[in-house]
């Protein structure tokens, strides 16, 4: 009967001793189960949205619809620089000449009456460092901006951005050509960085301070290089204007940001969506105005 009680004892101890390695094993089940694309999509929920809405996007995270509208507009942009960098006679590839200057999309103060240049002009770049830097920039950005908010909000940013761009240049400085999607890339960051700095205190400080200053830093970078281009080493002939810059950024830190803040929510119901709206149609009426009665372009 003793040996009888000891063996029907020993399982209870040997059964403590495997409850505890499988609730130790529960913990890295857990993290197992977390697949390279879970781990990719919390990521950008941390980079792209405060913490009260990262719950609420990976629920649903996926990567269908792919963020086709970058992709897609970074393909184009590429061919059209091939193109002319490639089946057009070049002097060299770090400064494209003749190509640009005569294809009907890049924008012209004397070609305006097109009106397809005014969107065009963002698929023509003038050389490698051009074409690169735009082009890293929107796909970092935008790929990471449109699996969270998807394409038609990023489209709706980047073509504002573009719009608003050649507009302002057509305004601001009548008298230069326009050429790159520089004003597509910097509504991208205007966007990102409103929102970074309005929600500051939820998107992780340290990497809040981070984005905020490496936008800071790439923006005076690219600013500076282009008024250096445009007023301290420039070729004869049409000069390229930096205030599609300006356009670009604006827009995104107003229409950008609108959309980019509203995850999750209609916006039709968002009073600030209409304000842009309005502002917005006010800016194009006026440009288109100006343009037709008031430029001093030929």
């Amino acid at each position: 009967m003793a040996d009888d009680d000891l063996e029907q004892q020993e399982p209870f101890p040997v059964e403590t001793d495997e409850r505890q390695p499988g609730d130790e094993e529960e913990q890295p089940d857990g993290v197992l189960e977390m697949g390279c694309f879970e781990k990719f999509h919390r990521l950008v929920s941390k980079w792209m949205l405060p913490e009260h809405l990262r719950e609420k996007y990976l629920e649903r995270a996926n990567c269908f619809p792919p963020p086709i509208f970058i992709i897609l507009i970074s393909i184009a942009e590429l061919a059209v620089f091939i193109y002319y960098a490639v089946w057009k006679p070049q002097k060299q590839w770090v400064t494209l000449d003749e190509g640009i200057w005569n294809s009907p999309l890049t924008y012209k103060p004397e070609c305006r009456n097109e009106a397809w240049r005014f969107i065009s002009y963002m698929f023509v770049h003038a050389g490698v460092q051009h074409i690169l830097g735009n082009l890293l920039m929107q796909l970092v950005v935008g790929i990471a901006l449109e699996l969270v908010h998807k394409g038609f909000e990023v489209g709706m940013v980047y073509l504002s951005g573009v719009l608003a761009g050649s507009l302002a240049s057509s305004i601001f400085d009548p008298l230069s050509a326009l050429v790159g999607a520089s004003g597509g890339v910097y509504a991208l960051l205007g966007g990102y960085f409103m929102n970074a700095v309005v929600n500051f205190r939820e998107m992780i400080p340290l990497l809040g301070v981070f984005r905020i200053l490496f936008i800071v830093v790439f923006v005076g970078l690219d600013f500076g290089f282009a008024f250096y281009r445009r007023f301290v080493k420039y070729e004869d002939g049409l000069q390229v204007s930096f205030v599609a810059h300006f356009g670009g950024i604006v827009a995104g830190m107003t229409v950008g940001y609108v959309f980019f803040s509203a995850y999750n929510e209609k916006l039709l119901k968002d009073p600030r969506f209409w304000i842009c709206i309005v502002g917005y149609t006010i800016f194009v009426l006026f440009a288109v105005f100006f343009n037709i009665f008031l430029s001093p372009a030929p």
